[in-house]
């Protein structure tokens, strides 16, 4: 099992669903941990009733149905499928009005979805998604990426309500890029990252603020961790590698 964690953390995001279909072919005994152990790219669904798009994933997901957070209806219909109670709908709602901000300002588009469902220990928990396509067909307002898109699925844990709440964040992060430039050829990059968080904080501040700080400042080392080590680790090595006229000029011996 560890092995096959391993393997998954280890593959480009574009190959994980291949990838955990054969591991779980060669595992069935573990379907149920590699299932809920292993993060695969985002999905998008249109909801019928206000066009609205909305993402896929194992938390709004019911046989093989899915529950949209705009309209709190499954698509396609279900019967006798689970939804949130009536509080924790309204602070669902507001969440996705608010995160729906967050992503305009964080990731200039994009699409999010906020879900919420109740735990066993009188708390609740809540899944915070985000998708962004910087491709030039897609979301991306430069269009320097041929293809590029990035993943983030924040799940926070809250504990029962009371003066200081315990929050537990597990936050991953896909991303995968291509770009097919004249002087520089085609050039891929993809990977993936996953953190944890763990804070107390006063429940009067609100749910809904304490989850957004941790939210915000998870994924912002999330984002410094991706570009030290993806990026400074690619360009040290292309440097190194491929170095620039000026430097090869510098290394060369004068007459």
């Amino acid at each position: 099992m560890e092995a096959a964690l391993g393997l998954m953390r280890r593959m480009p995001p574009r190959h994980s669903e291949t990838t955990l279909s054969a591991l779980l072919s060669l595992l069935p005994g573990h379907s149920s941990d590699l299932l809920s152990q292993v993060d695969l790219p985002l999905q998008v669904l249109s909801d019928v009733d206000n066009g609205k798009k909305f993402i896929l994933c194992e938390y709004n997901r019911d046989a093989d149905s899915y529950r949209s957070p705009w309209s709190n209806k499954y698509h396609p219909p279900l019967e006798d499928a689970p939804y949130p109670s009536s509080k924790l709908r309204q602070l669902e709602i507001e969440a996705n009005d608010i995160f729906t901000v967050y992503c305009e300002q964080y990731y200039e588009g994009g699409i999010s979805s906020v879900y919420m469902w109740e735990d066993d220990n009188e708390g609740f928990v809540a899944c915070f998604l985000v998708k962004k396509d910087g491709s030039k067909t897609g979301q991306g307002r430069r269009g320097y990426l041929e293809e590029g898109t990035w993943d983030a699925i924040h799940v926070i844990e809250v504990g029962p309500d009371e003066e200081v709440t315990r929050y537990c964040l597990t936050s991953t992060v896909m991303l995968s890029l291509t770009t097919d430039d004249v002087s520089s050829g085609t050039f891929s990059l993809s990977g993936s990252i996953r953190r944890q968080m763990n804070m107390n904080l006063p429940v009067a501040d609100g749910h809904l603020s304490n989850m957004g700080k941790m939210i915000e400042e998870l994924e912002g080392k999330l984002r410094n961790s991706l570009d030290q080590v993806y990026f400074g680790k690619t360009r040290e090595m292309v440097c190194t590698l491929r170095p620039s006229n000026e430097v090869v000029q510098m290394r060369l011996p004068t007459s």
